[in-house]
Formats: structure tokens, C-alpha cells, sequence
């Protein structure tokens, strides 16, 4: 299954509350449950105005359902062709 880069921006999402960020978490994994097995959210992570998470899902699509489900913004997705970690240098 592809795997996607989605970045939201969400202003403050440096800021964003323990309380706060279980929400979203619970919300989005609430969109997802009903959505079925064809998108799983992997990670997200705050910086200063953007969240950036890691899904994967068939196709694009289904990462615009999800956000327009939950009312969670998409402002870019980008197709994931390959992941590169420290590991690499040990292969």
C-alpha cells in the first residue's frame, strides 16, 4: 500500500495541549474506524503552524475523505517513494 506525506496547516499546532491533541487523535481515528482498511494513519507530528502526518492508504483520495470527514485540513499530499533511515548505512 503507498505510502503518503500529508502536511496540514494548523496554526499553533505548536501549542496544542495534551487534552487537545487526544482529541484530534481520538476524532481522526473515529473518521478512520468508519472508513474501513484501505487508509491507516501511521504517525503525525506538530511543528510551529503545521502538523505533518504519515499515512497509508490506496490512493489520494481517500486521505481528501478523511480530512473532509473530520474537518481536519489538507494542504498538500505527497506520494512517498521511498524512506531512507540510519539503517541504510549498515546494509
Amino acid at each position: 500500500m503507498p505510502l503518503y506525506l500529508i502536511e496540514r496547516d494548523v496554526p499553533g499546532a505548536h501549542g496544542l495541549t495534551p487534552e487537545q491533541q487526544a482529541g484530534i487523535s481520538a476524532a481522526s481515528c473515529a473518521v478512520l474506524d468508519g472508513m474501513g482498511p484501505r487508509i491507516t494513519w501511521l504517525q503525525s507530528y506538530a511543528t510551529e503552524n503545521k502538523i505533518t502526518c504519515i499515512y497509508e492508504a490506496d490512493n489520494e483520495d481517500l486521505i481528501r475523505e478523511h480530512g473532509a470527514r473530520g474537518g481536519f485540513p489538507v494542504t498538500r499530499i505527497s506520494e512517498i517513494s521511498s524512506v531512507l533511515s540510519p539503517s541504510l548505512s549498515k546494509a
